[in-house]
Parts: structure tokens; C-alpha cells; sequence
């Protein structure tokens, strides 16, 4: 099971994550949350209520109880990766 260890805020709404497998980078999440039109993405959209998270319950959490999948956050972090591709797609986050 992946999780993540830790997370700060780098600014821009990028968040740079450990996870418990030892790798490490940073994630952009800020098409992430602009494009989704769900309302609790809308006070996200500030980035002063965006860089207010916490990690609870193996992921980062928002105030208002937003949580990404951590095995989405280690996609977004290394979908370039072409060493995991074969793991993204056993995910079904790409084809």
C-alpha cells in the first residue's frame, strides 16, 4: 500500500511529497483544481486555503475534508517516469 510521509507546501500550488516507498518530488496540483468544477474544489482555488492541508489517513487533507488518492499523487508526481508506466496503467490512469 503507498502513502504518503510527508508534504509541504512549495508555493504555486505545487506540494513536494515523500512517500513511503522512499520516493520523493513534487506535484502541480493547480490544473487539478482549477479544472474541477465540484464545489469543494472552489475554496481550493484560493491558494491560501490550498496550502492549509495536513496528511491524515495516508494522503493529504484539505479543511474542508478534500483528500487526493495517494496512488493519484504518485501519478501526478512522476507520470514522466518511464520506469512506471507499467504501474500507471495496472492503476488505470493511462492506457
Amino acid at each position: 500500500m503507498l502513502w504518503i510521509k510527508k508534504a509541504h507546501y512549495t508555493g504555486n500550488y505545487n506540494i513536494h511529497l515523500t512517500f513511503n516507498n522512499g520516493k520523493e518530488g513534487t506535484v502541480n496540483l493547480k490544473e487539478t483544481i482549477f479544472a474541477d468544477e465540484r464545489t469543494i474544489f472552489s475554496k481550493l482555488k484560493n491558494e491560501s486555503n490550498f496550502k492549509n492541508f495536513k496528511i491524515d489517513h495516508h494522503t493529504i487533507i484539505w479543511s474542508n475534508e478534500l483528500d487526493l488518492a495517494p496512488e493519484y499523487l504518485f501519478y501526478l508526481t512522476f507520470k514522466s517516469d518511464p520506469k512506471l508506466q507499467d504501474q500507471f496503467k495496472q492503476w488505470g490512469y493511462i492506457k
